[in-house]
This record gives C-alpha cells, sequence and structure tokens, in this order.
C-alpha cells in the first residue's frame, strides 16, 4: 500500500483510505467484541455483582506481534470502562428481585403513606376547611392529588421499565436523562431531604416544648438546638442500624397513627357539643382595647379573659355554613389568606410520594412494589382527606376553624392521641427524609460523579447498608439546625422537590417520546400527555409556592447541570439526549428529498480518504474547516475479508479509535470504515453507500500517491489535544495508529503500495461516480499557528489558479464547472473563523501579454462580485508558460489536450510561475487535469505530471468538478 512523505491524504500517503492487512490485533486493539461480552455475563450465571463489567467494557491482551513491553495495558481504562459506572450484568438485570428484601407495604405503602399525611393531617385540615370551606377544599385536595398522580404515573412507569437500584429519584433520572440532568436532581433532592428533615425535627421539637413539660423544659436557641441534635441522633442510630429497622419502624408507626386517627373518628361520632377554649397562640383573638370607651385606643392582648367556639357534633347546619370560602387572617403570621396561600399548604403537605422509591434499593421487588405501593398510599390518604375534610366540617363552627389550629386535638376525647399522631407523623417524616437523602448520596457517590469529594460515602457494612452515607447526612442536618431561619428555607425545599417530581415526569415524556423499543414498562396506565400535564403542573405549583424561589431552584439546576457536563464520568446506562437526537434526526432525515435539491443551497458534503492517520492529522483538521456545515465522513478501507473463523468483525473492534481520534482533533466529521479485498473496491463501497438518505457525499478528497512514504508521527502532530469527554486516553491512540498495522510491510521487508494504474483508476472511479474530486499534497506543510502569525505580521493568502492547463487557448472568463467548484471552496474556505481572520482571497487569471491586462482585471473584479466572493482579483501574463504548450491546431484551437500529451516543460514553468507569486501563500487551490485511462504506461505519466505541477508548491488542493454549485440568482 502506499504510503506518501508528506503528511497528507491519499492512496499513496497518510490520508489514504487503505490499510492493507486485517484481522491481525495489534497493542491496545479490542479482544472481545461486546457481544462476547455480553454472552459471557449471560453465561457467568446469577452470582455476578453490580460491578462487572458492562458492554462497552474493552479488554485487551499481547498478540505474537507485540512486544509486551510496550503493550498498551488496562484497556479498561482506555476504552472509558469503569466497574462502578456500569450497568449490573444482564442476568442480574433480569432478576429484579432480592431474597432479603423489604415488602411491598412495610417499605413502600407506609412510608408513602405517613409521609403525605405528614402534619397536615392533624394539625392543617382545620385551618385548611376554616378558610376554604369544604367545597373548595375538595376541589384543592383534588387538583393536588391530580398533579401528584401524574408525577406518581410516571414514577410508576420508569420503575416498572426494568431492574433498579438504590438511589431513587436520583438513579431513575439519572439512567434515563443522563448523569448530568439526573446529578443535578440527585444533588438537589439530596439537599431538599436534608433541609426537610430538619424541619420535621425542628417542628417536633417545637411541639414538644409547647405541649409537654408546662414550661418546666429550659427553653432558648441553644437548648432547643441541642434538643434538635438528640432527636436527630435517636433517627441516625435507627438509620445506621438498616432498612430493614426502618421498614418495621414505618408499619408500627402507621398502625400507631391509623389507631390515633380511629379515636378521633370515634369522637367525631360519640361526642356532643360543647365550647372549645381558644388557644393562646392566638394572640389577635385576645386584644382588646385598652379602654373600652375608646374605639381608637391601643389593642393589649388580655389573656385572663377566656374566649370559646363552639364545637357541634356533626350537624347538616354547620356542614352548610362550612361550605363555602371565607378567607380571613392566618393568626400565625397575622397575613391575609388567599386562594393559592391555601393551595400551596395543601400541595406542600401531600407531596411526600418519593419515600417509598428512596428506598428502592432495600426492597424486594422494587419495580413491583413502587408502583403498587405508591399508587395505594396515595389513594388512601386522599380518602382520608376527603373524610376528613367532610367530618371538619360538618362538626365545628367556622369561628373554632378559623381560631383554632389544632381543632382536632381540642375535640378528641383525650387529646395525647393527637400529640402521639402529631409526634409520629413528624418523627418518622425526618426520619424517612434522613433515610432517603443517604441513599441518595450513595448512588452518587458510587457513580463516582463528584470524583473524590464523595469517595468517603462509598462506605458500606453488611448487606449494602451506607453507614457513611447516613452519618454525612445527619452532619448536614445538625449544620442546617446552626443555620436556623427555618421558615426561609421551608419554600426552597419545596422549590427542589418540585424540581425533582418534575425531572421524573421529563424523564418518562423523554423516554415515551424517543419511542424506544426497549421502553416498554409493565405499568401500562400512562401516556405522554399525562406525563406532559405532570410538567406543566408541577412547574405551576413552583410558581404557585413562590416565584423568586422558584428561579433560585432553576438557576441551582442549570449550575449543577453545567458542572457537571464538564466533570462527570459518562455512564455506560446511556443518555436519552441521544434517543431525542436519533428520534428528531431520523424524522428530518425522512424529509430531506433528494429530489428537491437546488443549486441555491448546495453545500460541501466531502469524505475524506484517510490511510494512515498518522501523517493526515493537518489534512483532517484543514477539511473540517472546508465542509461550511455540511456533511464530513471520513472513509478508511482496510484491506482483507472477513473471515468465517473470526468471532467479531475486526473493524468493529478498532472503530472506538477512530472516534477518539475524531474528539482529539475536535472535528465534526463521522466515521465509515470499511473492509475489501481490494482497495479500488473499499472506495467503491465507501463513494456510494456513505452518508444516509439525501446526506451524502459529493465530494471526494484523497491525497497524493507520493513515492516515497511519510513517518510522520501523531507524537508530532500539535492538533493532537487532549479531550476529557474521549473513551480512549491519548497515549492508547497515538500507539494504535502508529501500529505496524498502519505501515504494513511486504515479505521482502518493502512498504505494500498501490500501483499507479490502481491509484489513478480510483481517481476516475470517482469522477465516474458523478463525484467532485479534490486531490492533497503537501499538507504536512500545514501550520495553523504560522497562519495566525501571518507572513511578516501581515496575513496569508488562499490563491486560486483557475487555469484549464489542458486548454491554455480559454484562459478568458468563462469558467466551467471545475472552475466554479475551485472558486466555491476558496470562498467557503475563506469564510471560516480561523482563515477569515488569518488569511486573504486571491484570484489569479493568466493571460497573453498582448491582451488588455487592465480590462480582463476589471472582469474578473466584476465576475467575483457577481458570484459574491470578496477577494482580490491579479491578473497574471504566461505568454512564458504556453509558449511551453506546443503547437495549437488551427483548426480546432480549444481542442484539449490529454494529461499525458502535456509537455513536461510546460508544466514545470506553470508551476515556476505559481511558486513565485504565492510564495507568501497559506494554500494554494488548482485545477485538476483529468485523469488518464486504462494503461500503467498512462497512468505512470499521468502522476509524474502532477508530481511536476504541485512540486515545491505551499499546501495544494487539485480540484476537479462535475456539477454546477454556484447561483448567481434568488
Amino acid at each position: 500500500m502506499p504510503v506518501n512523505g508528506d503528511g497528507q491524504s491519499g492512496i499513496g500517503n497518510g490520508a489514504g483510505p487503505f490499510s492493507p492487512r486485517a484481522g491481525i490485533p495489534q497493542a491496545g486493539i479490542i479482544d472481545k467484541s461486546p457481544l462476547m461480552k455480553t454472552m459471557d455475563d449471560l453465561s457467568s450465571g446469577p452470582g455476578i455483582s453490580s460491578a462487572t463489567r458492562g458492554p462497552s467494557t474493552y479488554f485487551a491482551e499481547p498478540t505474537e506481534h507485540d512486544d509486551p513491553s510496550t503493550s498498551i495495558r488496562n484497556l479498561d481504562l482506555i476504552a472509558g470502562a469503569d466497574p462502578v459506572m456500569q450497568p449490573r450484568s444482564p442476568s442480574v438485570e433480569f432478576a429484579d428481585s432480592r431474597r432479603e428484601g423489604l415488602s411491598t407495604i412495610s417499605g413502600v405503602f407506609a412510608p408513602v403513606a405517613l409521609s403525605m399525611f405528614s402534619i397536615l393531617l392533624f394539625m392543617r385540615m382545620g385551618f385548611v376547611v376554616g378558610q376554604l370551606g369544604f367545597l373548595m377544599t375538595v376541589l384543592q385536595l383534588a387538583l393536588s392529588y391530580m398533579i401528584v398522580l401524574l408525577t406518581v404515573l410516571s414514577l410508576c412507569a420508569i420503575s416498572s421499565n426494568g431492574a433498579i437500584e438504590g438511589g431513587g429519584v436520583y438513579y431513575m433520572i439519572s439512567r434515563s436523562l443522563g448523569p448530568e440532568f439526573g446529578g443535578a436532581i440527585g444533588v438537589l433532592f439530596f439537599v431538599a431531604n436534608v433541609f426537610s428533615c430538619a424541619l420535621y425535627i425542628s417542628g417536633f421539637t417545637e411541639a414538644l416544648l409547647n405541649n409537654i413539660g408546662n414550661g418546666q423544659f429550659p427553653d432558648s436557641p441553644t437548648w432547643r438546638f441541642i434538643y434538635c441534635v438528640l432527636v436527630s441522633l435517636i433517627l441516625l442510630v435507627l438509620c445506621l442500624l438498616g432498612a430493614a429497622l426502618f421498614a418495621k419502624t414505618a408499619l408500627i408507626t402507621f398502625i400507631l397513627i391509623s389507631i390515633c386517627y380511629a379515636t378521633w373518628i370515634f369522637s367525631v361520632l360519640f361526642t356532643g357539643a360543647f365550647d372549645v377554649p381558644i388557644p393562646k397562640v392566638n394572640t389577635p383573638a385576645y386584644r382588646v382595647h385598652s379602654n373600652d370607651s375608646d374605639p381608637d385606643s391601643p389593642l393589649i392582648e388580655d389573656f385572663n379573659q377566656t374566649i370559646t367556639a363552639r364545637y357541634t357534633g356533626f350537624s347538616f347546619h354547620t356542614l352548610a355554613e362550612n361550605m363555602l370560602t371565607n378567607y380571613t387572617m392566618d393568626y400565625t403570621t397575622e397575613r391575609p389568606t388567599d386562594f393559592a396561600l391555601m393551595f400551596a399548604i395543601i400541595f406542600s403537605g401531600v407531596t411526600g410520594l418519593m419515600a417509598g422509591a428512596n428506598m428502592s434499593g432495600e426492597l424486594s421487588r422494587p419495580s413491583h412494589s413502587i408502583p403498587r405501593g405508591t399508587i395505594q398510599a396515595v389513594i388512601t390518604t386522599f380518602i382520608v382527606y376527603i373524610c376528613t375534610a367532610f367530618l371538619i366540617a360538618g362538626t365545628s363552627s367556622r369561628n373554632l376553624l378559623q381560631n383554632d389550629y389544632t381543632v382536632m386535638m381540642d375535640t378528641n376525647f383525650s387529646k395525647w392521641f393527637i400529640l402521639v399522631g402529631i409526634f409520629s407523623t413528624t418523627l418518622f417524616s425526618s426520619m424517612s427524609n434522613l433515610i432517603g437523602s443517604s441513599r441518595v448520596l450513595s448512588r452518587l457517590s458510587h457513580d463516582r460523579l463528584f470524583g473524590f469529594l464523595l469517595r468517603p460515602a462509598t462506605i458500606e457494612v453488611g448487606d449494602g447498608n451506607p453507614i457513611a452515607s447516613v452519618i454525612i447526612a445527619w452532619i448536614f442536618v445538625v449544620l442546617v439546625f446552626l443555620i436556623g431561619a427555618m421558615n426561609k428555607i421551608a419554600k426552597l425545599t419545596s422549590i427542589f422537590f418540585l424540581l425533582s417530581y418534575m425531572g421524573v415526569n421529563v424523564a418518562t415524556l423523554a423516554l415515551e417520546l424517543t419511542s424506544a423499543p426497549n421502553f416498554r414498562p409493565t405499568f401500562k396506565f400512562f401516556s405522554w400527555h399525562t406525563c406532559a400535564l405532570g410538567v406543566f403542573g408541577t412547574a405551576t405549583m413552583m410558581l404557585v409556592v413562590d416565584a423568586s424561589m422558584s428561579a433560585i431552584g432553576v438557576v441551582s439546576l442549570l449550575i449543577l447541570i453545567m458542572v457537571l457536563h464538564y466533570q462527570a464520568p459518562s455512564l455506560s446506562s446511556g443518555s436519552i439526549s441521544q434517543a431525542l437526537i436519533y428520534h428528531q434526526v431520523r424524522k428530518y432525515l425522512l424529509l430531506l428529498d433528494v429530489r428537491k435539491e437546488h443549486v441555491k443551497f448546495w453545500r460541501p458534503q466531502i469524505l475524506l480518504l484517510v490511510s494512515r492517520p498518522a501523517s493526515a492529522c493537518p489534512l483532517m483538521d484543514f477539511v473540517n474547516d472546508l465542509k461550511k456545515s455540511g456533511l464530513y465522513v471520513i472513509g478508511h478501507v482496510r484491506k482483507g475479508e472477513l473471515n468465517a473463523s473470526e468471532v467479531v468483525d475486526p473493524l468493529h473492534q478498532v472503530f472506538p479509535y477512530w472516534l477518539s481520534l475524531v474528539d482529539y482533533l475536535k472535528l465534526k466529521a463521522f466515521v465509515e470504515l470499511t473492509l475489501s479485498e481490494n482497495i479500488r473496491s473499499g472506495i467503491q463501497q465507501l463513494t456510494r453507500l456513505s452518508g444516509l438518505g439525501a446526506m451524502k457525499p459529493n465530494t471526494v478528497v484523497i491525497g497524493f500517491h507520493e513515492e516515497v512514504p511519510t513517518n510522520a508521527t501523531l507524537q508530532e502532530s500539535q492538533l493532537l489535544k487532549d479531550l476529557r469527554y474521549s473513551k480512549i486516553d491519548r497515549a492508547a491512540v497515538v500507539e494504535y495508529f502508529t501500529a505496524g498495522d498502519y505501515m504494513p510491510r511486504e515479505l521482502n521487508g518493502n512498504i505494500e503500495r498501490l500501483t499507479n494504474l490502481d491509484y489513478v483508476n480510483i481517481l476516475n472511479d470517482v469522477i465516474h461516480m458523478n463525484k467532485n474530486l479534490c486531490i492533497s499534497r503537501h499538507f504536512h506543510k500545514l501550520d495553523k499557528e504560522a497562519l495566525a502569525r501571518g507572513w511578516n505580521g501581515g496575513k496569508r493568502y488562499i490563491d486560486v489558479w483557475p487555469v484549464d492547463l489542458q486548454k491554455p487557448v480559454e484562459t478568458g472568463l468563462g469558467f466551467d464547472n471545475s472552475s466554479l467548484f475551485l472558486l466555491q471552496l476558496a470562498c467557503i474556505l475563506s469564510m471560516s473563523s480561523r482563515w477569515r481572520v488569518h488569511a486573504r482571497l486571491r484570484v489569479f487569471i493568466c493571460v497573453n501579454s498582448l491582451q488588455d491586462m487592465h480590462r480582463r482585471e476589471r472582469q474578473l473584479k466584476n465576475m467575483l462580485d457577481t458570484l459574491r466572493i470578496k477577494g482580490e482579483s491579479i491578473v497574471v501574463p504566461w505568454d512564458h508558460v504556453v509558449c511551453h504548450f506546443g503547437p495549437v491546431n488551427a483548426a480546432q484551437p480549444t481542442q484539449s489536450r490529454s494529461t499525458e500529451q502535456l509537455p513536461k516543460a510546460y508544466l514545470t514553468a506553470f508551476n515556476d510561475m505559481i511558486k513565485r507569486y504565492s510564495e507568501e501563500a497559506a494554500i494554494t487551490l488548482l485545477n485538476l487535469p483529468l485523469p488518464s485511462l486504462d494503461t500503467q504506461d498512462n497512468a505512470n505519466k499521468y502522476l509524474e505530471l502532477v508530481r511536476l505541477l504541485t512540486d515545491s508548491l505551499p499546501p495544494t488542493l487539485l480540484v476537479y468538478g462535475v456539477k454546477s454549485v454556484i447561483s448567481t440568482s434568488l
């Protein structure tokens, strides 16, 4: 195979498409395909741990051709494999069950029900009914539960679509939307759980001091902090003992609260009417004028009096009075109430729907338990709230409801049952938040989204109890106690929870819209409509709770997404963005109709044929500038045949290296590899089949067939940069593309080469397939840094010579397709960002000295203006060149000569003229003489003449156009 010495593309140089031998693994080449690895995993039995390498993991073993001391080792790291970040082996994925896990009742139903009861059941329902009335309370409950239910449907869909590990909502979102969005939501969800835990513990401590001890306990900010820490220590111990104890606590607490609630039902049914004292904490109710005879006198608080309100027992008359709304003042804040405030209170009390999902890692059958247990809990709590609102509205006067928020406790035959219910729900909710935050933190640490920062949180004991994560979460809770200002962070906590719920809806919506075949959850009661409504509902609730806090939450989410985009390792579980992009691209590709192509919207769609990337980096980078938002495909042909004895296609193994090379060079290009028994057939395959639909290459770029192969290596390239997101490290790419497989030898030790005839036939094949052809030479001289410096401090040039060497008589301005294509490429190059700043376009036209040079220059300038090409027009006399062309047939003065008939002196003289005028050029573009046909002798002559034409020039692109590419009309 020919390999050139100038670092350019082509069959004879580094950028040619060819590697003659296949099937011999080199150092660093993968020895197991993803298919084989998957089969290995499937056959390895159920004992495989979750750290088993996934399908994207590659292994390398030295072959007999490799030096063990220089072979690339640890290909797990090279191929981006990470034992922690890989999904579990298929045998584990399919068996979504754990022999010793929590049941649906204890692991999901009880925690969700208790979290949704919260303090709303015992301490807020009287206030809500007193302000809203029964009908509006039912309406707001229905609206709140509709939003909750929409999120629950999305949660059920995701959780029933496959095996779920620990991490709850973070795990589901990160495995659906990708690590950036999932990690950002996970952090906010962790913070929300920590804040919520601190809020519940503070509320528990305050209720304890207000109702027990009659003021005998010391009460100050310091003492309250101590009480909160002591309560949190008790919760810490319970959480450290594991999920089993948490489940038992949940079940016991649920039974206890059910008993407490039953006592209130009993009191409602069997207690008659009586007067209830208004609590002294309602200071506005106890304010009187300092002078009874003067209504303008200041108000003072008189707690010596006793104010009562009527409890009627169940009465339809009382129910009728409490049917409609009657907004007054909230005596705890002394601010007026309204619809939005009451809706925020109700909704914030029923948002504990993730309590069961947080325990996904401890459930026996999470895909079964989470949907069933969550829906059962939502339905149960909704029924309980409706019944509670009905009984409160039918038994308590409006005056009592608006002035006594603890009406359930004050009307129960023993207030201690309600106190126990309040303490139990508050304490359990805080415990649920603590253990939920620890599970999210544990999964974040195992996924290494924040590197070494969360490494301590990976410590586990026993059957996977993340004790370090629990302790870290507890420390954060204590820090929140120190911060104080609980009321200020309460709204932000609600916003973070709502963002998490929105993330679940967005994840499910995205999965549904992609129509991915593997998204087939066993839970069927959802659609993209419910997901979209869930997103809209949670977003609306964020604005209802607090618009400014919502803005803070969204900004925090965006910052975390950006940080994780550059910091986080890639999860092998896939990203929904790729599925969405695929879905949309496929749809729009179908809309692209090749029959509707028009020259006005032509753009270059380039296939660059690369043989040895080690010497082709400058050319690959140059073509990236030349594509102008068009298609860019890098093609490579490996000589060989698919052997039935080989387990996997050898090109499948090397494909990641090519992708990493594209990453390192920062190219916006696709890679196409093919295997063929001969190079010519392989190039025909690439030229015909590269691209898709209407996005197919219209231009083929190939390197010149040099006589001497290059010794350039990737290490010498200034373009090869380290990129964090590349799957394979730089050293592996360098070693792979400089291995012997890309500089193959014949048996006698000489480098394998294509014949000149094969090369010329390939050029003709490209033209016959109606593709524009470009041949590159001397691109190893292309230095982007020198381009930026300019020539003696000035700009460099893009020089265009639209001269038809085979018809030197036609040197006028009637450019053919080839010359117009040449101008178009030069114009596109001059429009790219780098070249626009550091280079100027010059167009040369050659005329005989007898002609009017000024007139020709003016005509050229007018033509460039017509073509809307901004460049300098230069007219050059070349009679000293044309004189070497030989005699012209007087009968047919415009007849073209074949390339092999062109005199060497003629081409040498033209080459000397280009060198004289284009000395300061960064790149030169010339018309390519039409390749000759058939014989080896003609091919030898053709390549020799092209070599004479381009010797010692700057980086040169020889162009042959077959189609019209420029439009002069609207």
